[in-house]
């Protein structure tokens, strides 16, 4: 059960949910510890007064003037105090109860109703206070702290209130990691459903990508992976259909004219010969074609790159190819500034320049052009191979580089494969753009 993804963060959720309602618990006990503090500060404040306030009568009527300690007993009972006074000899002057018996009933009432605003729930105990006058003990003031209601009111309502929070929010902190924690698990379970029957074979499955978080970034990458593999399950079938059918041909040629020498129907002269050795030719095309791509696959390892001069190297291989493009009466131009050197593999480079240019040439109708033009683009060389032939169908382009891609204009499809891993071992890219029945333009950029 722990095993499950959801289970695990449900758990981390309701782990920092108690967290933060501990956290409002701890804070509850602050605020309230800091309240009676400062209630208790107060207090003792406030028997200081009174207790000011009883030297003062005593050194005014030189000892216990009864009705003036009487109204202090009286106005420490309205400040929250029960007292009682004591003189040196430890005889009770007067306390709390019997001040508040030698008030008027009018006034006592009222001073009651004042006292009932406080309990008798303090410390339970009489604490001490000596008092002086001169340096001299006159006497002992006993006071017990009532706390006022309004205190306790204070803590109930804030328990009540806390509590109440705790089951409001306690219950939607659950009920949110319930449903974020399905939310957050239920694309990657969707991912892995997805997976799993890629693996079994269903290429065409694909996942939701809502929202643009790491989770819909990875459902989106999770997709174009699955479009890729489609993609290149379907070259692959290409593929075997497209080998076997450039294997058919020749094979079935060779097969036809030797059984036909068996059986004596054709001679096995010269001329026959020839057409054998010019059908095992084209095998061997297509399985030249089969290890130049495997080659070019691995060209990373195998790079021997050197800086040399781009216009001259060009130059010789346009000029290979002139004879071939007069031929078929096209004009082939170079476009080249001086001085331009690129640190490549000549060897790779030159299979490139050679592949485009076939693909040029191939295109190419009588009396067209094709243009290939280099140039030095801030730390990039670029160099640029246009033709004003056939183009290709804009159902094709998207899939030209792709391997084994064999477009509307047949071809075994590797010839452009090759070039584009040909150009990226050498940390470069190759693009192209064509508007059909009016031309191509492949161009290949070089980092510097």
């Amino acid at each position: 059960m722990f095993k499950s993804l959801w289970v695990r963060f449900l758990l981390l959720l309701f782990a920092v949910s108690l967290i933060a309602l501990s956290a409002a618990f701890l804070l509850r006990e602050l605020m309230v510890r800091d309240f009676r503090e400062y209630l208790e500060g107060e207090m003792e404040d406030r028997v200081y007064w009174v207790t000011a306030s009883l030297e003062s009568t005593y050194e005014k009527f030189s000892g216990w003037e009864r009705q003036s300690i009487v109204e202090d007993a009286v106005w420490a009972l309205m400040m929250g105090f029960d007292v009682k006074l004591y003189d040196t000899n430890g005889m009770l002057i007067i306390d709390t109860k019997s001040a508040i018996e030698t008030l008027s009933p009018l006034v006592k009432k009222r001073v009651m109703a004042i006292s009932e605003s406080r309990t008798g729930r303090g410390s339970g105990k009489y604490v001490p206070y000596i008092l002086f006058l001169g340096g001299k003990e006159i006497g002992q003031l006993k006071v017990k702290f009532l706390r006022p209601k309004k205190e306790s009111l204070f803590i109930e309502r804030s328990n009540r209130l806390l509590l109440i929070s705790l089951v409001a929010l306690g219950g939607i902190a659950i009920l949110l990691s319930i449903v974020f924690s399905r939310r957050l698990t239920n694309p990657i379970e969707g991912i892995t459903e997805a997976a799993v029957a890629i693996g079994d074979g269903d290429l065409g499955r694909r996942v939701g990508t809502a929202g643009h978080d790491e989770i819909g970034r990875l459902a989106g990458a999770f997709n174009r992976m699955a479009q890729s593999l489609q993609i290149q399950e379907s070259l692959r079938k290409k593929l075997t259909s497209n080998v076997a059918h450039e294997l058919r041909t020749p094979i079935s040629a060779i097969r036809g004219e030797l059984e036909g020498m068996i059986d004596g129907f054709i001679p096995a002269d010269k001329e026959h010969l020839q057409s054998l050795y010019a059908e095992i030719g084209r095998l061997r095309n297509v399985l030249d074609a089969i290890e130049e791509l495997s080659q070019a696959e691995a060209s990373t390892l195998t790079l021997r790159r050197h800086e040399f001069e781009l216009c001259a190297f060009l130059r010789n291989i346009v000029e290979r190819f002139t004879k071939v493009f007069r031929d078929k009466g096209v004009v082939v131009k170079l476009e080249c500034g001086v001085g331009l050197v690129v640190s490549a593999d000549p060897d790779k480079l030159s299979q490139v320049v050679i592949n485009l240019l076939s693909n040029a040439l191939k295109a190419a109708k009588a009396g067209g052009n094709v243009r290939v033009k280099a140039w030095k683009n801030d730390s990039e060389t670029v160099m640029e191979f246009l033709d004003d032939g056939t183009g290709i169908r804009p159902e094709d382009l998207p899939y030209i580089f792709e391997r084994f891609y064999r477009g509307s204009e047949g071809g075994l499809g590797l010839g452009l494969t090759i070039v584009r891993e040909l150009v990226e071992a050498h940390g470069g890219r190759v693009t192209a753009a064509s508007e059909y029945g009016k031309g191509s333009a492949f161009t290949v950029i070089l980092p510097q």
